[in-house]
């Protein structure tokens, strides 16, 4: 049986010596990963497909795609992330200088998800080398074949002592979680988040926690339906529906709905045809749990499209329900499949009121040429992240942090802010010793009057 405390104590011993500190060093890693998936691409691109159905072109744009580009990103800016940063020093301390230095915590747990298991576990682990850190690495025991490949690349490319990998299932999960790593990323369902924001808390251990929710879709009636139909199709049901930030459901104006979903139906059958069963680019639910769970939300008198799966597939074709109410059993939790129920509404203000009664959603998307519907969804709802007039694309750029509020998430990652997730900031403050700042010392006698001005 492994031992956890003893990879921890490795990865620490390994933190100490300290050659992680050094930039190059980090650059030097972030590059034989990149050769190392490079090297792979095959086999991720089979082993995806084996776990979760997905296609070589969708394998790539959604995984191996957007981790050699968050590669060459961190390549890019790192050297200039990394440099101790001098900050202004203000009147009242005069003789001062002020420094940040970017200090990595020193072990990092990454516990990967099963929706996106490659790039969901590569995607922090960049943030985490590049800021120092060393890692342990838990993948989702959920796609094994993806998981076998990640050991592989891990195992072959790093001292073990540096960035090792830890397989299993709840019980490995529990130990590593209660062991005293330094940080801990996480990407999962709110309840698992919670049970690790508990054990983390106990240890006082900093952790980011990127969940889901159930994220809207506005479609207003000024909106453009077929772009809005065309990208929302796309969004929903890429990887089969199992996005944490794809729309969990449609909110549409009663004046365009019809229009709307008859648009929506053409895109589907355009995109997967009328049988997607026996499409290459339409995927499968990750387990027989999953899809148990997800059949029992299509209430078969409110299917407006699909509403068919096979059981020895794990499959579940696009499904859009029509006339559902904010009660309804698929309103209660993320859906996280390829279902997508419709509430049709009048008023801007009386969704607003209705989403902002709910959980904070992980994303929000509003399809709308008006500024100013633009600008009061924005402003009124308090969410992760989104697009305006499109879905999903907020993730791929780099210059945007990532992550929930309230309980879709703790913290943020992508880009700079993941190099600044996994790193402490270290505040400096040098003083000259040529000569001191009296006031503040005692005795205070007829000195009040000085600091108040001092401090204006």
């Amino acid at each position: 049986m492994l031992d956890v405390s003893k990879v921890i104590l490795k990865h620490k011993e390994f933190f100490e010596a300290g050659v992680t500190k050094d930039v190059n060093f980090r650059l030097e890693q972030l590059k034989k990963l990149k050769k190392a998936v490079e090297d792979r691409e095959k086999q991720i691109m089979d082993a995806l497909c084996k776990d979760l159905h997905k296609s070589e072109f969708e394998s790539y744009l959604t995984e191996i795609g957007v981790v050699l580009s968050s590669i060459n990103y961190f390549l890019k800016h790192l050297k200039k992330w990394a440099k101790v940063k001098k900050v202004r020093v203000p009147l009242n301390q005069i003789g001062s200088k002020a420094y940040i230095y970017h200090e990595p915590y020193g072990t990092v747990l990454i516990i990967g998800p099963s929706n996106y298991p490659f790039q969901l576990v590569f995607e922090p682990l960049i943030g985490a080398i590049a800021a120092g850190n060393c890692v342990i690495l838990k993948p989702s025991e959920l796609t094994p074949n993806t998981a076998k490949v990640i050991k592989e690349i891990i195992t072959e490319t790093f001292d073990e002592n540096y960035i090792s990998i830890v397989e299993g299932g709840k019980e490995i999960t529990r130990d590593l979680i209660n062991e005293r790593v330094d940080y801990i990323f996480f990407t999962g369902s709110v309840a698992v988040g919670k049970i690790i924001a508990e054990a983390a808390g106990k240890n006082l251990i900093p952790c980011t926690l990127e969940l889901g929710g159930k994220s809207p879709c506005i479609v207003h009636n000024d909106g453009d339906l077929e772009v809005a139909a065309r990208r929302i199709v796309w969004g929903k049901f890429v990887n089969n529906g199992q996005t944490c930030v794809a729309p969990d459901y449609l909110l549409v104006h009663k004046d365009v709905k019809n229009d709307l979903l008859a648009k929506i139906k053409k895109y589907i059958i355009e995109f997967y045809g009328e049988s997607p069963i026996t499409n290459n680019d339409y995927g499968r639910i990750v387990n027989h749990r999953q899809w148990e769970r997800l059949i029992n939300l299509i209430d078969k008198d409110k299917v407006f499209y699909g509403g068919e799966y096979i059981e020895e597939e794990l499959y579940i074709s696009p499904t859009i329900i029509d006339n559902v109410n904010w009660e309804d059993k698929i309103m209660k939790d993320e859906i996280f499949g390829p279902i997508i129920p419709v509430i049709q509404y009048d008023s801007i203000e009386s969704i607003i009121k209705k989403i902002k009664e709910r959980e904070k959603p992980l994303a929000l998307y509003i399809f709308t040429n008006s500024k100013d519907i633009e600008r009061k969804i924005i402003n009124e709802i308090s969410y992760g992240g989104g697009c305006v007039n499109d879905t999903l694309f907020h993730l791929v750029n780099p210059n945007l942090p990532f992550g929930g509020v309230g309980a879709s998430g703790i913290g943020a990652y992508h880009g700079k802010t993941s190099f600044e997730t996994f790193s402490h900031k270290k505040s400096i403050m040098k003083k000259t010793t040529l000569f001191d700042f009296n006031i503040i010392f005692p005795p205070y006698r007829n000195k009040l009057k000085i600091v108040k001005k001092l401090f204006k």
